[in-house]
């Protein structure tokens, strides 16, 4: 128990002392250049559709992204229908249901919709 304790307080101290990045919910807005920066699940998948029955075209796999526009597609767990265009990580396009991006609202106040 003693050695698990020690483990457990080393980890907390190191924990503590590692900086770690401000969340994004609060840098989620509009631009000047006209995108949503934002931040995402990692791993979110972008599809070809609004659609989770349409093919995936890839993944964002950092926590912040950008989103060129909004358009409606299939209800997601989010609780609407909104989904965001963007350039995944492979460097295709695909959409990201608003359940995967960090907003406050959707569609996302000031983002234009495609």
């Amino acid at each position: 128990m003693t050695t698990a304790l020690g483990v457990f307080a080393a980890t907390t101290l190191l924990a503590l002392s590692v900086p770690v990045p401000a969340a994004h919910a609060a840098d989620c807005a509009v631009r000047s250049d006209g995108r949503l920066y934002c931040g995402n699940k990692a791993g979110a998948k972008g599809y070809a559709d609004r659609s989770y029955r349409s093919a995936t075209r890839g993944t964002l796999n950092g926590t912040f992204s950008w989103f060129q526009c909004w358009g409606h597609g299939d209800p997601h767990p989010g609780g609407n229908d909104i989904w965001y265009w963007t350039e995944l990580d492979n460097g295709a396009w695909g959409n990201v249901p608003a359940a995967d991006v960090s907003t406050g609202q959707d569609p996302a106040p000031g983002l234009r919709e495609c």
